[in-house]
């Protein structure tokens, strides 16, 4: 019985892509082996993606660096997701003007406001350069320095791109781990301004509570704009700026949507790890998860403690705290989903089951007989400093902003001054500029409780690491000070680095005058470099090894099988498709495939996050609902579940029907299929998106805004 569950297991591996087309995050220029048509694509695969179509719709996606967004007319207006927005709303508010709570609308362009630190890129070619990168290293065996090839092979592709280019930037993006290379070019934008977005009453209604929770009632959309140089170029923020005219923008359907209906995406997924090792799931499963769950869980309420009841404090603590509490909760549900499915023993059968195909061949033995033992291996030494590793993921980067800028600044400046082949990898000469370039936004996100209390919490972490994981380097706080307490409060009283001035200042400092310093957290940076490096070291070499594991892992998978795959995302466009359906999480639970207006105000408890605005109440009160209200529904649509294959970096993404028409923005997953970036699950599995009808439907019955759906051509 063992023996047939574990075949079934192995055969689902290599049929489930093509069996379920549904599941796949695919690249552009493999859309065309789908089959579209057959399954009620009612436009040509060309109209979606052609080097030779100039309309092609995926010139109308946009990145946002973090989430997607998409062109709705002629003038660069933009529809995204508001949590994809938020950042912009929480640099713009004050104390006075609370945009996340209260929303914002410019009434004309002139009132539009910048979305600090927000860049557009609208990708303008893509080319698979795999055999030019993999023929620059195909002779050396060594890993290390046949990636060191690989590595100088795309810069120098990359530098042939955008080489006086100030608008123009490129990526080299690896497939299926190795066994792939995509050249992706962008049209880069610095100026992207905020038009409108609600309140945070409708905009994240439902909160944390609602989170990744089906059924929803979320208005979760924002529009901005882009803005270029008068002659189209990319541009800095300047008065002077104009909309950008884009190549192609999105129509919003005319007619609505129901269920079964076709439906299309196409954004910019983060990260996915679908071709996960039973070693990798381990690692995931228990180690990185929950290390990441427990500490971001007391990190939120150190931020509840310090910053609630400062206005001031709770502004600029908004964006981390959000980001925190969105992936702790992804996490957990990740972690339920594990022990449910017992996820990691059925990865162990698959992989019994591969090899057993593997070592039927000498040619295959040969090349993939070693592949799991190999990485045992390096996860067997990766164990012997997991809980120091830990730490220092926390130090250099949640122990408060001037030390993450200290070790940032010492670190580039310690690997600048070696040769560039001995450097660790990215720490390339067109990259360290930048690294040393301290961003305006750097302390955007500053609180001094808070962040005092991250670090003295981190270092206390420290202090309980295993004795054969211990930081040495800390060694000598105990001089410094009574207590790490009297040390956290004497570093932030001594210290430049608690303004952006004196971070800027620190940053322009030789390494010379950095040695010499006396400033409390680059002494700390100095002390804590050695252990960071071989820690940093041991990094990268553990990542080209695992790498190379699963290079070999995934080339046998496509060796030993006929099916069409796809590869994990890594934040470069993706398509994927799915008809609009409801589900059944558990037996007499079934779930809609619609979300409505009444629902919502159903749900309303007069308080944060089931807060719903009076004028809305009022608008549910007189039913003045307009032109919005589904024939079906008898009701405004508020959301729709549908089964597109979407992950992180999905937020914003324009949900498209079966001829290509705007019906809705991507959002979010369901928590029953939480387990999702490891593996897909055709019952289960839902993208969450709100419908069209009900960003409409705010915009011009809610914010009295109807000059933008004039701009988006909705009469």
């Amino acid at each position: 019985m063992k023996k047939i569950l574990s075949i079934f297991l192995f055969l689902i591996l290599f049929t489930f892509t093509s069996v379920f087309a549904q599941e796949g995050m695919w690249l552009l220029n493999q859309i065309n082996k789908l089959e579209l048509e057959k399954k009620g694509l009612q436009i040509s695969v060309d109209d979606i993606y052609s080097k030779q179509n100039e309309k092609a719709l995926y010139k109308a996606i946009v990145s946002l660096g973090g989430g997607t967004a998409s062109f709705v007319s002629p003038d660069g207006l933009m529809l995204t997701n508001h949590h994809v927005g938020y950042g912009g709303l929480q640099r713009a508010s004050t104390k006075e003007n609370d945009y996340i709570l209260n929303g914002f609308l410019a009434r004309n362009k002139s009132e539009e406001i910048l979305a600090k630190g927000y860049r557009a890129y609208v990708l303008m070619e893509m080319e698979d350069v795999t055999p030019i990168i993999l023929g620059a290293a195909d002779k050396e065996n060594d890993l290390a320095k046949r990636q060191k090839l690989i590595n100088e092979k795309i810069d120098e592709l990359i530098a042939d791109k955008v080489s006086g280019k100030q608008d123009v930037t490129a990526r080299v993006a690896e497939m299926f781990s190795g066994n792939q290379y995509v050249l992706f070019v962008y049209k880069i934008f610095r100026d992207v301004r905020i038009v409108y977005a609600p309140p945070l009453s409708i905009g994240n209604y439902g909160g944390e509570i609602d989170n990744w929770m089906w059924p929803r009632h979320t208005g979760d959309f924002t529009y901005l704009r882009v803005y270029s140089a008068p002659d189209g170029s990319g541009a800095d923020y300047s008065t002077d700026n104009v909309p950008y005219k884009p190549e192609v923008w999105l129509k919003v359907a005319k007619e609505g949507i129901k269920e079964n209906d076709f439906t299309f995406i196409m954004g910019f997924p983060g990260s996915t790890t679908r071709y996960a090792t039973s070693q990798m799931i381990d690692w995931a499963q228990n180690n990185i998860y929950p290390f990441i769950v427990t500490n971001y869980k007391e990190m939120i309420n150190i931020m509840d403690n310090l910053a609630e009841k400062d206005p001031e404090g709770k502004i600029r603590v908004a964006s981390l705290k959000k980001g925190l509490a969105n992936t702790m909760k992804n996490f957990e549900g990740k972690l339920e989903g594990m022990a449910k499915t017992d996820f990691l023993n059925t990865q162990k059968v698959i992989e019994d089951e591969l090899m057993k195909m593997i070592m039927k061949s000498k040619k295959t033995a040969g090349k993939y007989g070693t592949i799991f033992t190999d990485d045992m291996k390096l996860y067997k030494e990766a164990a012997k400093i997991k809980d120091k590793d830990n730490i220092y993921r926390l130090l250099i980067r949640f122990a408060g902003t001037p030390l993450a800028l200290a070790n940032q600044i010492y670190f580039t400046k310690k690997e600048a001054q070696k040769p560039e082949e001995e450097r660790l990898d990215g720490y390339t000469d067109r990259n360290i500029k930048g690294m040393l370039s301290i961003p305006d936004l750097a302390y955007n996100g500053y609180f001094e409780p808070v962040d005092k209390e991250f670090l003295l919490r981190t270092l206390r972490l420290a202090e309980k690491l295993p004795a054969d994981q211990k930081f040495k380097s800390l060694d000598y706080l105990k001089s410094e000070a009574k207590n790490l307490e009297e040390f956290v409060d004497l570093s932030f009283e001594n210290s430049k680095l608690t303004t952006l001035e004196g971070a800027k200042e620190i940053s322009k400092m030789t390494l010379e005058e950095l040695e010499a310093s006396n400033d409390p957290f680059i002494k700390l940076a100095r002390k804590l470099y050695d252990e960071f490096y071989q820690l940093a070291k041991f990094r990268q070499e553990f990542t080209i090894k695992s790498s190379d594991v699963k290079r070999r892992y995934i080339s046998a998978i496509m060796e030993l099988s006929s099916t069409v795959f796809y590869p994990d995302a890594n934040s470069t466009m993706r398509f994927t498709w799915g008809n609009i359906i409801g589900y059944t999480p558990l037996a007499n639970t079934e779930y809609p495939a619609f979300t409505t207006f009444t629902e919502m105000i159903n749900k309303d408890k007069g308080v944060e996050p089931f807060d719903v605005p009076q004028k809305l109440k009022d608008l549910y009160k007189s039913k003045d609902y307009g032109r919005w209200v589904d024939p079906v529904l008898n009701d405004v649509p508020v959301a729709f579940v549908h089964q597109c294959d979407i992950t992180g970096g999905n937020s914003g993404s324009p949900v498209m029907n079966s001829k290509g028409e705007l019906i809705g923005l991507a959002f979010d997953g369901n928590y029953e299929a939480l387990l999702s970036d490891w593996k897909y699950d055709y019952a289960l599995q839902r993208t969450i998106s709100v419908d069209i009808r009900y960003v409409l439907f705010i915009t011009e019955k809610f914010a009295n805004a109807n000059f933008l759906l004039e701009e988006m051509g909705v009469k």
